[in-house]
Formats: structure tokens, C-alpha cells, sequence
């Protein structure tokens, strides 16, 4: 006890002879993240933002590669805040926008939520690759129901999900489940429609896909992950200010072995790197690389998945959840990536105090961030493939009854029509 009691003498002595510097220290760092907070909120607040509903004719034979050149294009939302004054003044932030299949009794339809300045950027997209959709400005989905849930009449579930390894392994892509002939009729968004069209009454379920465009910085640690697999160890690159520090040092040491020694300015032997043992690898390994390597080919984005369920507390079951979670177990793979459920906002609590209290604060988070459209903290990175694989339009042989089409082409105008 003596010793604790003189630690804590020494540290409020020290505080007393130093508070004049501490106190102030810590106020500026607190005033400074509520200030960054602030502004950021202001600019978040100000977005004006579109919800565009998507309908493709029921004879479109695109495949999910038509949905990646739409996430390609929508990569150019990518800003670069390089100001200090738009950072940290403005509070300027990336710009995100948000992929959403909706279904409820009333069918399943696509929408697309984007910052105003970007629908025609999305617009433009998707007529690119589907030129007979219609596209339409929505009412959001979500003012249909009360501003707060859960409540007495209504429940909710939901989850965020992110990638269980590390973002340089892709999960199962659309071309897996197209390598087979036999199999070409396969379309991953299915069984999702078919969950969704068995939706009754006052059932939600919402899957929102929440993505921002990142530069190709991400790709440096996929070569990173592919020199580890293949062992090849890399020697990390010297920054100016490591070389400077370097040979200041070279400088300091031949001062003081003048007297006794020439002074050496050769530069100590730099490592090499280790030559890797890509021949030794089995098939499966080497599967992987090509993998990951295809992974970091493609434009990236950072997001997350959400999923939401919603219902009337005495109609609620888990019947459903459990039938929409398994439509995203379609992408796991053992060998590279899957879905994983994020433990800090999903809306079960089963351990701890406070259990009831808990798992209704989540889900009020949850309801809430899904109206907003907030990205999650814990995000991961997805390229285009990956995108385009977990959101696309239907093919013409998904049967799903409940799936909103436009019944015929549009078809344009006769040539050679009098124009007055």
C-alpha cells in the first residue's frame, strides 16, 4: 500500500507543478474532435440525396458483368479532400451512396440512393447497360414507417456485415457461378427473391449495400497479402526522413571514431529480398493467389452490407432472418473470404447485463442508422466483381413472383417520322 500510495503522491504532484500545461493540453484535443465532429455532422446534414427505383424488362438476358461496368462508373464519385480548409473547415467527407433491394408484400424492387449532384451519373450508367430500364424517383421506403422502431406495434432485426479475413480475399463471385455450362442458368440474386416473395402483410426486408469510393491505396497491402502466401519476404522502402536520420547518425559515429579510425560514409549493405517459393505451392494455393491478385485488379470501394427486418410484434418471426442470412452464406468460401455478422451492431445481445436494455438500444441504432444510410465504422473492402455479384439486376429466368419488371420493351420511334 505504501508503494501505491507514494506512486499516487507523485502523480498528483506532479499534476499540481504541471497544471497549467496538462489541463489546457487536454482541453484542446477534446475541443478539437468535438469541433471536427460538428462540422462533419453540418456536411453530412446538407447532402441532398435521390432515391431512384430501377426496373429492367423481364426479356434482359445481362448477366451481373453489365451491373460491374454501373459500379465502375460509379467509382468517379471519388473526391480527393486534399484542402486543409474543405477537411477541417468544412468538414468535407467522401461521398457514399447506398444499393438497396427492398421486399415486402407490395413486391421487391431495386432502388438506388445517391447524393443529388450524382443521379445523372447513375442514371447514365445504367441506361450504358440497360437501356430499356426505367428509372424513377422513389418515395423513401422508410417514411412509411413510424420515425422510431422498435415501438409497441412494430419489432426489428438487423445486422451490418463486413468480410471475416482480410480484405485482399474475394468471396464467391458471379463467375463461379457461371464455369459450368449446365450451370449458366444460375443467378445468385435468386434465392434472395424467392425469401422476399414470400413476404406477408406488414413483413420489411431491407438489404442495403452501403459503399464510398477509395483510391488504390488498399491494393498495396493485396500485393503485400500475396507475398506472404507465396513466402517472399519484401524489404520495406526507406522514407526521405528515415535516409536523413541515417546518415545523420553515419555522421555522429565517425566524429567520434575520428581519433582512432578514417571515418566510413559507405552506406550499410541493404537486404535483399527473399525469392519466392511460388513453384512449391499446391493448386489450391496458387488458386488462392490468382484470387487475391484478381481481387486488386478492379477498382475498390469501402462498405459494408446491412440487412433489416421488420414486422408487427405479434406476426414477427425468425423464420425469414434466418432464410435472408443464408443468401449471403452463398458467397463464403473456406479458402478465401466470407460474410461475417458484425458482434457491436447486431441487434442480439446474449451475454452481459442488462440484456433487454442493450438489444433495445441496438436496435433503435440499427433502425435509425438504416434510415440515414450511414456507413458503419467497421467496414471492408469490395471490387466491382464482388458488388455486382451481392447486387444486380435479375436475370429474365429468375421466377421470383413477386420481383417488379417493366412488362415490355420501350420501344423508340419509327424512322422517318415528320418531325412538325
Amino acid at each position: 500500500m505504501e508503494i501505491i500510495s507514494g506512486i499516487l503522491e507523485s502523480i498528483l504532484s506532479v499534476f499540481k507543478a504541471l497544471w497549467w500545461i496538462i489541463t489546457p493540453t487536454f482541453l484542446v484535443f477534446v475541443v478539437w474532435d468535438l469541433w471536427l465532429m460538428y462540422i462533419k455532422g453540418a456536411f453530412i446534414r446538407g447532402i441532398k440525396w435521390k432515391l431512384l427505383e430501377v426496373q429492367v424488362p423481364k426479356e434482359v438476358l445481362r448477366t451481373p458483368k453489365a451491373m460491374e461496368q454501373i459500379f465502375a462508373a460509379v467509382h468517379s464519385m471519388l473526391s480527393s479532400i486534399t484542402k486543409l480548409r474543405d477537411k477541417y473547415w468544412y468538414g468535407k467527407v467522401q461521398l457514399w451512396t447506398s444499393f438497396e433491394i427492398v421486399g415486402n408484400a407490395g413486391g421487391i424492387r431495386f432502388y438506388v440512393r445517391v447524393p443529388a449532384d450524382f443521379q445523372r451519373l447513375i442514371e447514365s450508367a445504367v441506361y450504358s447497360q440497360y437501356p430499356n430500364a426505367e428509372i424513377t424517383e422513389a418515395e423513401d421506403y422508410v417514411a412509411m414507417l413510424p420515425s422510431i422502431v422498435p415501438n409497441q406495434v412494430y419489432d426489428v432485426w438487423g445486422v451490418d456485415l463486413f468480410l471475416a479475413k482480410d480484405s485482399g480475399y474475394p468471396i464467391r463471385t458471379y463467375s463461379y457461378f457461371e464455369e459450368k455450362e449446365e450451370e449458366r442458368r444460375l443467378d445468385p440474386i435468386a434465392a434472395l427473391g424467392e425469401v422476399m416473395s414470400t413476404l406477408k402483410n406488414d413483413e420489411s426486408a431491407w438489404i442495403q449495400v452501403l459503399i464510398r469510393p477509395i483510391d488504390d491505396s488498399w491494393k498495396k497491402k493485396g500485393e503485400e497479402l500475396i507475398n506472404k502466401l507465396i513466402g517472399k519476404k519484401s524489404i520495406p522502402k526507406k522514407t526521405s526522413w528515415e535516409k536523413s536520420s541515417d546518415s545523420f547518425w553515419m555522421f555522429i559515429k565517425n566524429l567520434i571514431f575520428a581519433p582512432i579510425q578514417s571515418p566510413n560514409w559507405d552506406a550499410p549493405e541493404e537486404q535483399k529480398p527473399t525469392p519466392s517459393n511460388l513453384s512449391s505451392l499446391t493448386s489450391g494455393q496458387q488458386d488462392v493467389i490468382k484470387a487475391v491478385d484478381g481481387k486488386i485488379s478492379k477498382l475498390g470501394f469501402e462498405g459494408a452490407v446491412r440487412f433489416v427486418y421488420i414486422d408487427r410484434r405479434d406476426a414477427f418471426t425468425r423464420a425469414n432472418i434466418a432464410a435472408v442470412m443464408g443468401f449471403f452464406k452463398q458467397f463464403n468460401t473456406q479458402n478465401l473470404n466470407a460474410f461475417k455478422p458484425n458482434g457491436d451492431t447486431i441487434t442480439s445481445v446474449n451475454k452481459g447485463l442488462f440484456k433487454k436494455w442493450k438489444t433495445a438500444d441496438r436496435k433503435r441504432k440499427m433502425f435509425s442508422a438504416a434510415m440515414l444510410r450511414m456507413i458503419p465504422r467497421q467496414v471492408s473492402v469490395f471490387n466491382t466483381e464482388e458488388l455486382a455479384t451481392i447486387y444486380h439486376y435479375p436475370a429474365s429466368f429468375v421466377g421470383a413472383p413477386q420481383l417488379r419488371r417493366i412488362e415490355t420493351k420501350r420501344g423508340g420511334p419509327p424512322p422517318g417520322l415528320p418531325t412538325e
